[in-house]
């Protein structure tokens, strides 16, 4: 895995490369960044253009593109990424059409995680005050999703999120704040609406039941 180099300037308390792990405020310009997107850019264009028989070179691709990429996974094109080398995937991972993940720092998923369509994961957001983001000024804060989660369709997961193990996000949700282990989190924002129990090995679907 071709990962970028490491810069100088995260020696620098106030580096640009510092105040993004550190959850400040920061405007990415500099230190090498506009290099590493577009690397990472560069690399989403060859596997968003791959021919559907090409399963070997997306293989290849994701594992110079991410982070770490477990043994196991795949992810459906087209994929977006700012970085890709914060991006850090467990084994057996599966994503579907569209995913988006604005990894200007860490994204974390574990094993087994199941990705629906069209879904969104950004560590990054903006400054609510009009004068502090008129300079493009932005903040990230790492988003952590747990082993076995399944996010449903159209999600949005906002920064500095933890889902925890076992649990599925609703299809269409915006998750603002941490969901715990083991639940079905719905809406807007995202809430628990019950935990997974015994009940869920008989029933898959409401009233449908385990064959």
């Amino acid at each position: 895995m071709n990962a970028p180099v490491s810069n100088n300037s995260d020696q620098n308390p106030d580096s640009i490369r510092a105040r993004m792990r550190a959850g400040r405020l920061y405007v990415d310009i500099g230190e090498g960044l506009e290099e590493e997107r577009e690397r990472c850019q560069e690399l989403l264009h060859d596997f968003n253009q791959s021919r559907p028989g090409e399963t070997d070179k997306r293989r290849r691709i994701l594992g110079e593109l991410l982070g770490s990429f477990g043994e196991g996974g795949w992810i459906e094109p087209p994929l977006k990424l700012a970085y890709g080398s914060n991006v850090h995937i467990g084994e057996k991972f599966y994503a579907n059409f569209n995913l988006v993940i604005v990894d200007d720092i860490d994204v974390h998923i574990g094993d087994r995680v199941m990705i629906a369509p069209n879904v969104t994961i950004t560590p990054t957001g903006h400054p609510v005050d009009p004068e502090l983001r008129a300079p493009g000024t932005q903040f990230s804060l790492p988003v952590r999703i747990g082993n076995d989660v399944w996010i449903g369709a159209n999600v949005v997961v906002l920064p500095g999120v933890t889902i925890g193990d076992g649990s599925v996000i609703g299809a269409g949700s915006v998750v603002t704040k941490d969901v715990p282990e083991r639940v079905v989190a719905v809406g807007n924002p995202c809430r628990v609406l019950r935990p997974i129990t015994e009940r869920d090995k008989t029933y898959y679907h409401r009233d449908r039941v385990v064959d």
